[in-house]
């Protein structure tokens, strides 16, 4: 929060307070409440900020918000205008950017009810973390600059203000061990007005962390993620993600011409990552030879040694180059094995994830290269990379009579592989426009479901009676929904009139931002669904992972994974029910 508002003295006898609400990385909501704290009905009122060149409102609603460059104004709707004594209102808006508002107004006075261009505080510096035990840490920082000096400052941990403070230093106590942590520090000046954040410091408390080393809890980490998404490695620290894991898939690699080859280099081991940015605090330099998510991920493992990394290849849109890629095996093999255990980075993956979509069946592309490649390539993978190194597949879900999962030999695969990634999630989705509405990742059948065969339980139990042992199956989970607009009907199984809009893509959007935006409002097939407006979203929540888990235990099953780790909150909420899940 940053908060504008104390008694006030100033003509229009009206405060101004700005909550931030969820943010969800690409986008935030943001809320200003006007009071009337005078003895008299204002009729009227004209509020006015300052936002960062890079901060922009894109939507707002109960007040008319418009922008001349960097200063914005809001305006009453005709029916929230007259405020009475005491009363109140509220508007909201969707933004981007990170910046905080500054110089605000109101009826041309200050927010706060003091005197006219009394500018908020500065952001403090970084905290720095010191005198780490298994339950306590403490945190030290720069002053804030103010125009009229610094009351006090707020120590935020985890998004709660834990401890307000007068000087430049705090001892937070009473900590869990071998817990992750977030700090940061605002300052509030003798106006009280509260100004932006500072930058976040992650600590971790000491103490062993324990993960069950029978279950298999594995995300994806995608090397585009670091772009419009702005998730990065750290993000796996600052969320507590990294200790509630045991393995990363980083995806993807390419397969083209009959080889294994880098996908983004970039974002593989190019980019340079500054102080803030970097897992450990620690810029890259320019002449370092290894940068980027490798360098990233090599530092993560420092700090979590047992997390275990696999280099993942293929996927939806890089799955064409298995066809050319397996009519030489060995070659093939041989190509992956050389980029994998490249010098530079060879001490960052402990395995290798094949993801082909699909062998001998269609995806993006076909595939006819018969039943037996499967697991031809699984073995010529076992061959090449010896018994000590992870050989995994994501594999198709699709249970149905004749379908994908018949189309190839994957009990004959399995000997030669830790585990199979069955990717039980896009069973349905908004790509039939007009519906059926259905959740794209049911556990189970259900009443009206659109095609049989298109569920976790008979996915599973297909692979299991082609002779997979359960502990090389892990259940697949999304961090994300699919959804369609012009829907009628709240329950599956409704007509409509296509995708709903998403941040990234139309018919797909995050948990993230789907918790806050159109909130689950049933389950079925033992997951979620939410009808909101006109719109219709079927996803996992923590209730319905928490109850796939203890399936997976029933089942045997060796784990789960999740695709992939930005849909998750900024706390891990996700990922945090998967792990104590399957505990």
């Amino acid at each position: 929060m940053v908060g504008l508002a104390t008694p006030a003295q100033a003509a229009t006898s009206a405060t101004a307070t700005y909550t931030k609400g969820s943010d969800w990385g690409s986008g935030f909501e943001g809320k200003w409440t006007i009071k009337n704290t005078g003895t008299t009905t204002i009729n009227g009122w004209t509020l006015q900020w300052d936002f960062p060149a890079d901060t922009k409102v894109t939507s707002a609603w109960d007040a008319d918000v418009t922008n001349v460059g960097t200063r914005w104004t809001a305006k009453n709707k005709p029916w929230a205008g007259s405020l009475a004594p005491g009363a109140s209102v509220t508007f909201g808006f969707n933004g981007i950017g990170p910046g905080a508002p500054s110089n605000c107004s109101l009826n041309n006075a200050s927010c706060d009810g003091g005197p006219p261009g009394d500018l908020p505080p500065g952001a403090p510096g970084t905290p720095v973390a010191s005198g780490i035990t298994e339950t306590q840490a403490k945190l030290t920082w720069t002053a804030a600059q103010d125009d009229k000096g610094i009351l006090n400052y707020d120590v935020v941990r985890d998004g709660q203000v834990v401890a307000t403070v007068t000087g430049l230093t705090y001892t937070d106590t009473g900590l869990t061990k071998a817990t992750d942590y977030t700090y940061l520090i605002r300052a509030r000046d003798n106006a009280n007005q509260v100004g932006p954040d500072s930058g976040t410091t992650p600590v971790r408390t000491l103490g062993d962390i324990i993960v069950d080393p029978n279950k298999i809890k594995m995300g994806y980490f995608t090397n585009w993620g670091v772009y419009g998404r702005n998730y990065h490695v750290k993000n796996l620290v600052t969320s507590g993600t990294a200790a509630k894991i045991t393995h990363i898939n980083y995806a993807f690699g390419n397969v083209q011409g009959g080889r294994c080859t880098i996908g983004d280099s970039w974002a593989d081991y190019e980019k340079a990552y500054t102080a803030d940015q970097s897992v450990d605090g620690v810029a890259d330099t320019w002449d370092q030879q290894l940068r980027g998510n490798f360098n990233q991920l090599r530092k993560l493992k420092k700090q979590f040694p047992h997390i275990k990394i696999l280099y993942s290849f293929g996927g939806w849109t890089w799955s064409g180059g298995f066809t050319q890629a397996m009519q030489n095996p060995a070659a093939f093999a041989q190509s992956c094995y050389d980029l994998v255990e490249d010098p530079r980075w060879a001490d960052v993956f402990d395995g290798i994830d094949l993801d082909w979509e699909y062998p001998n069946a269609c995806g993006l592309t076909c595939d006819s290269s018969g039943p037996a490649v499967m697991k031809n390539m699984a073995q010529a993978f076992r061959t090449k990379f010896g018994p000590n190194y992870l050989v995994t597949a994501a594999v198709t879900a699709d249970a149905s009579a004749g379908g994908k999962i018949d189309a190839a030999d994957y009990g004959g695969a399995a000997q030669y592989l830790n585990w199979y990634n069955v990717m039980t999630y896009d069973f349905f989705g908004a790509w039939a426009a007009q519906g059926p509405t259905a959740p794209h990742s049911p556990l189970t059948a259900y009443t009206g479901i659109p095609q049989s065969g298109f569920n976790s339980a008979e996915a599973i139990a297909k692979y299991k009676a082609k002779g997979v042992p359960a502990n090389k199956l892990l259940l697949g989970i999304g961090f994300y929904g699919r959804g369609w607009t012009g829907v009628t009907q709240a329950t599956p199984g409704g007509t409509a009139t296509g995708p709903a809009q998403g941040t990234y893509e139309p018919g797909f959007e995050d948990y993230k931002v789907l918790k806050n935006t159109c909130p689950a409002t049933g389950t079925v097939g033992g997951t979620a669904y939410a009808k909101c407006g006109a719109n219709w979203w079927g996803y996992d929540t923590p209730a319905t992972i928490g109850s796939k888990m203890s399936w997976a235990k029933s089942q045997g099953l060796g784990g789960a994974f999740f695709w992939e780790f930005s849909g998750d909150t900024s706390n891990g909420e996700l990922v945090g029910a998967v792990n104590s899940g399957l505990q």
